[in-house]
């Protein structure tokens, strides 16, 4: 259990409960925009299912029921504010509203929801290095309505949470897939409460730091990561035979051009003097142009990121063919 792993560290640990704010360097941009909680509670309306007017559970009280396992497990450890990034703003009007022009609209009468949101609350006295970067741990959520049928009956809502780490020098996330549920299917409250405490609960965190620790001891040279490109650019083209057996790419063919610019460019993870890029600097290229797509397909392609790297490094080590690198 991770909360066997977290008394074993050599790490800090706070004696108090201690609420900081988080950082302000966003973990995902695309066109997100920060919000406190407290807007989300008072300024928003909260859908419903519209054959039954049946509610929703809430944006708020996903992050209200997140705060609450990171505070049930994480006992003695600083939890930080919870940053929400919000995005496909949902408006309304009240009925006495009714036909009056836009312009003439009084902030009262308005009414909105956000269609997507995304939340990541670090736990800073649960912190790591590797290569020499500072990782914090980090749990959070995904709501988005636009995958649920809001035009039904109330029924099984969805929700992705995870677990891992963030890297402070960028902010990117480091997720793996033990510490992921992309399809967080509840019909509660307490249901999603449960699930998300069973899933810190499974999560293996020295697992997941060895991993990220031994990504920085094996490189692609500048022809490899060339050859890494090229196949990436090659691969939305294969046949889905052919797709079934090589590892998944998630990335856009935008993302792979910002990879291509930052493997030159970025102060924290660009080649060395000979057009070497390890593993670990490509994942944190990856995960750092990824923070261009919609919260709704963030995450899922933060651990592909992740997956990708792990078996090119894989690959390296055992000596063994890969199919974007031959």
């Amino acid at each position: 259990m991770i909360q066997n792993q977290i008394n074993n560290s050599e790490q800090l640990i706070v004696p108090e409960i201690e609420v900081v704010s988080a950082t302000k360097k966003p973990f995902i941009e695309a066109n997100t925009k920060a919000v406190k909680l407290v807007h989300l509670k008072k300024d928003c309306t909260i859908p419903v299912f519209s054959k039954d007017n049946e509610c929703t559970i809430a944006h708020q009280e996903f992050i209200d029921i997140a705060q609450e396992c990171a505070s049930n497990i994480f006992s003695g450890h600083s939890i930080s504010l919870p940053e929400v990034r919000v995005s496909h703003v949902v408006k309304g009007r009240i009925p006495s509203a009714i036909g009056k022009p836009v312009k003439e609209l009084l902030e009262h009468e308005k009414t909105i929801y956000y269609e997507r949101m995304m939340f990541a609350i670090e736990i800073p006295t649960i912190s790591e290095n590797v290569y020499g970067q500072s990782l914090k741990l980090t749990i959070g959520g995904v709501r988005a309505y636009n995958q649920e049928n809001l035009y039904s009956k109330k029924s099984i809502e969805k929700f992705k949470f995870f677990i891992g780490f963030k890297n402070m020098v960028c902010c990117n996330l480091c997720v793996s897939s033990d510490g992921y549920v992309e399809e967080l299917k509840v019909s509660s409250v307490l249901d999603l409460k449960n699930k998300i405490m069973e899933l810190i609960g499974n999560y293996s965190m020295q697992t997941h730091l060895n991993a990220m620790r031994e990504l920085p001891n094996h490189s692609l040279t500048e022809k490899q990561f060339a050859q890494f490109l090229g196949r990436c650019r090659l691969y939305n083209y294969l046949s889905k035979e052919e797709k079934a057996a090589i590892p998944l790419l998630s990335l856009t063919d935008g993302q792979l051009n910002m990879v291509a610019r930052d493997y030159y460019q970025d102060e924290s993870f660009c080649k060395d003097q000979k057009g070497n890029i390890n593993m670990w600097k490509l994942f944190n290229l990856l995960t750092g142009a990824n923070k261009s797509s919609y919260i709704d397909s963030f995450l899922g392609r933060n651990v592909n990121a992740f997956e990708i790297v792990q078996s090119l490094g894989n690959s390296i080590k055992n000596k063994e063919r890969h199919w974007f690198l031959n």
